[in-house]
């Protein structure tokens, strides 16, 4: 599932071909996807200019004069900018043109993305007004980690995947933040020290940006014909490594389910706290 730093990598790849032109046409090609897409795109979209894009948490935000496009990828979703012409693909499920030609492209095989125009204020929708801080923000600090975690008995990894507490972090960047802060994913949140709230508000925001400046070398593959999507190689240090040994100490990667989710972590970098 693409995260945070995939969804601002596809943001910052299509941004430059989409800012400052204007819609030609839009063509809907299959409407069921997790929240149906309005037919009347059709007839909205056309004549207007895209302003900007932005993001929030896992959410693309298209400002078109007078209203927004928020896009959200799901599991398997992935935007590209097509040169004009280009034949449409299996799964382009949603295409922009442009009045020069070029077409964007919403390619999602399980159809699990989300395409809703908003003319209010998109951060007061019910998807993104109950989201924590951006993790790369200036909004979480250790002091802000602190904060959420008193008294809190859940998962310490759970916590931090929590979008209504800090958007964004995702599974696999949860299991790479604590590796790197030594914190064991089934330690209880209020248990966390001062000092360990230091630790791993700076490995969320270390290992986020260095998959954000990873996928830069990304961007111009989001101009093409391909339907694969864009995304960079995880530099993982425990995520899918079970059984393989630690890369700091040679212990052997363990796996198991925290909240229904896969959590990779190594028993003697991150022992659990009693």
């Amino acid at each position: 599932m693409p995260e945070l730093p995939e969804v601002e990598t596809t943001r910052r790849g299509i941004a430059p071909h989409l800012c400052g032109q204007t819609v030609a046409a839009v063509t809907i090609r299959a409407a069921k996807l997790r929240h149906p897409v309005q037919p009347e795109l059709c007839s909205i979209l056309p004549g207007r200019t895209i302003e900007g894009v932005e993001r929030r948490g896992k959410y693309l935000l298209l400002a078109c004069g007078g209203g927004t496009l928020l896009i959200h990828l799901g599991m398997t979703g992935h935007l590209r900018i097509s040169p004009p012409g280009t034949p449409a693909g299996r799964h382009d499920h949603l295409e922009i043109r442009l009045e020069n030609g070029c077409l964007l492209r919403l390619n999602d095989p399980r159809k699990f993305g989300a395409v809703i125009w908003l003319t209010s204020d998109p951060h007061s929708h019910p998807l993104l007004a109950g989201l924590g801080p951006e993790p790369l923000s200036e909004d979480f600090s250790p002091s802000y980690l602190e904060k959420i975690t008193r008294r809190r008995t859940v998962a310490i990894k759970q916590l931090i995947m929590n979008s209504r507490l800090l958007v964004g972090v995702g599974n696999i960047y949860a299991s790479e933040a604590l590796f790197r802060a030594g914190i064991n994913p089934w330690l209880v949140a209020g248990k966390l020290s001062a000092e360990q709230c230091l630790i791993l508000c700076r490995g969320i925001k270390d290992v986020l940006g260095e998959a954000v400046a990873r996928g830069e070398k990304t961007l111009h593959s989001f101009y093409g014909v391909s339907e694969r999507p864009v995304y960079f190689d995880l530099e993982a240090r425990v995520y899918v490594r079970e059984g393989e040994p630690c890369l700091a100490c040679g212990t052997e990667i363990r796996r198991e389910l925290l909240g229904g989710r896969s959590t990779f972590w190594c028993p003697a970098c991150q022992p659990l706290q009693e």
